[in-house]
Order: structure tokens, then C-alpha cells, then sequence
């Protein structure tokens, strides 16, 4: 799996040092006594780096080891994207995972939107679908109150100002649907922005459901409010 691990990495002294409260100085020592496995291999060097995902076995006993976790959900409507919320049930309360509070959500959905949602404990791997130069494709099906036009999509295309923030959307693509949806893709993700977006047409939108983030695509086998393990193909389409 080629996951790029370079977030949080220490050096395995600093780390055994931390763990167990020793002097940097004696695990030396130890690493010639062979007392110290990573990744299932025996440590001879002080420098070696440890990684968030590295298995770290001292005298027998494991100081971590952290698994590496992705997992695609369908959010349901009237779940918030947070990990914790005093009013609102969390998407990470849908989740019977082991790691589900080492997890975090990559690419947020409004509270009344739904469809797919992406959640890792890899901070390095959801910074970098994040990064706006990578232009990752979000595809999205919009139903609205009034019929959509033709008109609309050029208007999306050619990109719109917002002066609250003073910025020109990049052009997103509009398919209609039928009389009243719609297939959009963003490359961004602005404040409510495809709601904005429609906001210049007077006309409201009543739904919201995100069908894929990059190469990404919500299994049609999930329910509203199940999810499932990202597969290699996938986890590493986004890499």
C-alpha cells in the first residue's frame, strides 16, 4: 500500500525514551541486546524513524501499534460532519469501529446534505485530497424547488462572485438531470456554495447528495448511515 507516512514521525530513541521514560542514552543498550522490534524486524539503529503506523515491540510489550484506517460512509440528512456536537448526532456516532475515535473527516457535508463521506486516522494522506492544487473532482446530484434551465449551465461554468469573501468560484459543470436536478462538479468547496450558486436563480435547494470525491464513488450497496473499509485501489486513487 503506498501511503506516505511522514506525518508525526519521530526517531526511535526520542519515541522509546517517551513511552517508557528512559534516558535516550541507555536505549543504545537495548537495541544491541536485541530487545527492540519494528514492523517485525529486529532495531539496530537509534535513528530509525517511527511512524504513526509503525509497530513498536519492546521487551515484549507493544508501546503502538496504530493501524492505518479509511472508511467511505453515506451520511444521512440531519447528521453533523464533526467528531463531537452537543445538539446534533455526529457522523462518527453511526461508526461500531474500533478506531472511530482515532478518526477523522476528510471533505465535510452540510448538516442536510447526504452521500459520501471519508474518514481516516491518516492526517497526511486527507491533508494532502485537501490541497487546492490537486483540483480533486466532488460530483454531486442536486434536487431544487423550481425547474433548472439550460441557462444555468453556463452561468455555473463561467464561475460566480461572491463579494462576502471577494473571490470568483472556479467553473463547475452542471448536468441537468431532469426537470428539477441536477449533476454538478466542483473542484472546491466553498461556504454553501452550490446552494449560493443556485441562490442567483431564486431557486432553492431542497437536496444535496455527494456521489464521489476524486476516483472515489459511493458503494451503491450502502444504506444511508452505513460505511465500509476503503479498498487499496482506492486509498491509493487519491495518493
Amino acid at each position: 500500500m503506498n501511503i506516505d507516512r511522514r506525518q508525526a514521525k519521530t526517531r526511535l530513541d526520542r519515541f522509546i525514551s517517551k513511552k517508557k521514560n528512559i534516558n535516550k542514552r541507555d536505549i543504545r543498550l537495548f537495541l544491541a541486546q536485541k530487545r527492540v522490534v519494528i514492523d517485525g524486524k529486529i532495531a539496530t539503529d537509534t535513528q530509525q524513524i517511527v511512524h504513526p503506523f509503525s509497530s513498536v515491540i519492546f521487551d515484549g510489550e507493544s508501546l503502538q501499534d496504530n493501524k492505518a484506517c479509511y472508511l467511505m460512509l453515506n451520511k444521512p440528512t440531519g447528521v453533523v460532519s464533526a467528531t463531537k456536537d452537543k445538539i446534533h448526532r455526529t457522523v462518527i456516532d453511526l461508526l461500531n469501529h474500533p478506531q472511530k475515535d482515532s478518526l477523522h473527516i476528510t471533505g465535510r457535508l452540510d448538516l442536510n446534505s447526504s452521500g459520501l463521506l471519508l474518514l481516516t486516522n491518516d492526517s497526511n494522506w486527507s491533508r494532502k485530497l485537501m490541497l487546492p492544487d490537486r483540483k480533486v473532482i466532488k460530483v454531486y446530484q442536486v434536487t431544487t424547488q423550481y425547474p433548472i434551465t439550460d441557462d444555468y449551465i453556463s452561468s455555473f461554468h463561467e464561475g460566480m462572485y461572491f463579494s462576502y469573501e471577494d473571490i470568483t468560484t472556479k467553473p463547475v459543470n452542471l448536468k441537468v438531470l431532469s426537470k428539477y436536478s441536477a449533476e454538478l462538479e466542483l473542484t472546491e468547496g466553498r461556504y454553501h456554495q452550490i446552494k449560493r450558486m443556485f441562490g442567483r436563480f431564486r431557486n432553492p435547494v431542497l437536496k444535496i447528495h455527494r456521489l464521489s470525491v476524486g476516483n472515489i464513488t459511493l458503494d451503491p450497496t450502502l444504506t444511508s448511515g452505513e460505511y465500509r473499509h476503503l479498498s487499496e485501489k482506492e486509498i491509493n486513487a487519491l495518493c
